[in-house]
C-alpha cells in the first residue's frame, strides 16, 4: 500500500510539473515568438532541459552520484525549481492584467482619428483636353478607412503577450535574484529576551546563540560556515546551540565544508542535535565528526550549565533507525526545581516538552517557509513556524535557519541566528 501511495503521488507530482511547465512555456515562448524563429527554438529546449537539470538536482544525492556532479546539477536545478515558481506566480497576476491591457489599447485605437484623405492630384494642360471616357466603379461596397487595428490583430495580441511576458520575467527573475542574494549574504543576527520563571539570578542574561538548518551541500559549503561562525562569534555568546541539518551529504564529500565549526566559541562551549537531514546523510558518522570538531552531541541527554539544565533530543527522523527522540532518558530525572532549556530539531515535539516540565525548547526545521507562500504550507505541519510562542507553561521559540535547502533562495523568510537571552524574573 505505501509503495502504491508513493507512485500516486510522484505521478500526480510529474502530471503538474508537465502542466506548469507547459502552461510557462506557451505564455513566455509560444505567445511571444514567432514558428520557426530562433527564439521559439531556443524556449523549447529550455523547456526540456531545465526540468530534467531539476530533477537530476533532486535525485543526484540520493542515488549516490559523485559529488562533483551534484555540483554541476545543483545551481541550475535548484535555481530553476525557485524561478518556475516565481514565474508562475508573476503569469497568473498577468491572467488578470491581459484582458485590461487587451481593453485599454482596443479604446486607444478606437479613439484614434480618422487619416485625412490625400488629394488627387491636378494637372492644366496647355490645350482644351478631349472628353475622357469615364470608368464606372466596380459594385460592391465601398471600403471604410481603416481607424486602429481591428479587434483580433495579431499585432496586438502579440504586444500585449510580449508587455505581460516581460514584466513576468522580470518580477519573477527579480525575486530569484534577490532571495539568492539574501542566501548567500550570510544570515542575519536576532535578538530575543525570554523570561523563565525558575531561572536563578545568578543565570540572568545568558545568552543562547541558536544556529540551524546551515545544509552544507553542493552549493553551500566551507565559506558559507565561515560567514555563520564569524557571525555567532561577533555576538560573544555563553553558549552556542546547533540544532539540526547541519548537512545535506556525507562526511567524505562535507567533512571540509564544516571545519569552521571548530573555531565556535563560548564561555559554556558548543552543543549539537541531529536534524532529519543528518539521518539522509549518515548522521553516526556526523555525530562523530562534530565531536572531533569540538562540539558536545546531545543524543537525548543532559547537562548542567550556566545554573539551568540543557537537553537535547534526537530528531524524530532518526526513528526507522532505532534513534529516535528519548523525553525520558533526556529529562525524566532532573530536579523539577531547576530551569530546562530543551534542544529539539523540529517544533512538533513540543507537546512532549510541555509533559516533561521544560521552560524553553529551542527548535529550526521549518526555514520559516523559505520561499513564500511556502509559510502558509509549513503552518499546517508545524505548531510554530518563526518566532517565540507559549504552550502552557512552556515557551518555544523557532528560528528560520540559517541556510537554505534546496533552491539557495529565501523569499519573506530571511536567515537568521538568533542570540536568546534568558532573563531571570528574580534578578
Amino acid at each position: 500500500m505505501r509503495i502504491v501511495g508513493f507512485t500516486l503521488v510522484a505521478v500526480a507530482v510529474l502530471a503538474l510539473l508537465v502542466a506548469v511547465h507547459r502552461y510557462v512555456w506557451r505564455r513566455f515562448v509560444g505567445d511571444t515568438t514567432t514558428p520557426g524563429s530562433p527564439w521559439r527554438r531556443a524556449g523549447t529546449i529550455a523547456a526540456y532541459v531545465l526540468p530534467l537539470l531539476s530533477v537530476g538536482a533532486l535525485v543526484s544525492g540520493r542515488a549516490g552520484a559523485p559529488f562533483r556532479i551534484q555540483q554541476v546539477l545543483a545551481w541550475p536545478g535548484f535555481l530553476w525549481l525557485a524561478a518556475l515558481l516565481y514565474l508562475t506566480l508573476a503569469l497568473l497576476v498577468g491572467e488578470a492584467v491581459r484582458p485590461l491591457l487587451r481593453r485599454w489599447l482596443a479604446r486607444r485605437a478606437a479613439a484614434a482619428p480618422e487619416p485625412e484623405p490625400e488629394p488627387a492630384p491636378v494637372s492644366v494642360p496647355a490645350s482644351a483636353p478631349e472628353a475622357a471616357p469615364v470608368t464606372e466603379p466596380a459594385p460592391g461596397p465601398v471600403p471604410e478607412p481603416a481607424r486602429g487595428s481591428a479587434p483580433g490583430d495579431p499585432s496586438r495580441r502579440l504586444f500585449v503577450a510580449r508587455a505581460v511576458g516581460g514584466a513576468a520575467a522580470a518580477a519573477g527573475f527579480g525575486t530569484v535574484g534577490y532571495g539568492t542574494y539574501g542566501v548567500l549574504r550570510g544570515p542575519r543576527v536576532k535578538r530575543v529576551t525570554v523570561p523563565l520563571a525558575r531561572l536563578p539570578r545568578s543565570a540572568h542574561g545568558f545568552r543562547i546563540a541558536v544556529v540551524s538548518d546551515i545544509h552544507l551541500g553542493p552549493i553551500l559549503g566551507r565559506s558559507h560556515t565561515q560567514r555563520i561562525v564569524d557571525a555567532v562569534n561577533r555576538t560573544q555568546p555563553d553558549l552556542v546551540a546547533v540544532v539540526g541539518d547541519l548537512v545535506d551529504g556525507s562526511v567524505d564529500d562535507l567533512g571540509p565544508a564544516a571545519e569552521p565549526l571548530a573555531a565556535l566559541r563560548a564561555r559554556h562551549g558548543a552543543f549539537f542535535v541531529t536534524g532529519n537531514h543528518e539521518y539522509y546523510s549518515g548522521a553516526a558518522q556526523w555525530v562523530d565528526h562534530i565531536r572531533e570538531l569540538g562540539l558536545h552531541p546531545l543524543e537525548n541527554a543532559r547537562v548542567e550549565t550556566g545554573g539551568f539544565d540543557l537537553a537535547g533530543v534526537n530528531d524524530i527522523g532518526g526513528e526507522s533507525e532505532g534513534q529516535g527522540p528519548d523525553f525520558a532518558r533526556a529529562l525524566g530525572d532532573r530536579d523539577p526545581g531547576r530551569a530546562a532549556v530543551l534542544l529539539a530539531h523540529q517544533p512538533v515535539v513540543i507537546d512532549e516538552a510541555v509533559e516533561y516540565g521544560v521552560d524553553l525548547q529551542l527548535s529550526g526545521h521549518t526555514h520559516g517557509g523559505q520561499l513564500w507562500p511556502g509559510n502558509y504550507i509549513a503552518e499546517l505541519s508545524n505548531p510554530t513556524v518563526a518566532g517565540l510562542e507559549r504552550y502552557g507553561d512552556t515557551q518555544l521559540y523557532v528560528t528560520r535557519g540559517a541556510g537554505a535547502w534546496g533552491p539557495p533562495v529565501r523569499v519573506g523568510a530571511p536567515s537568521d541566528i538568533t542570540v536568546v537571552e534568558l532573563a531571570s524574573r528574580q534578578a
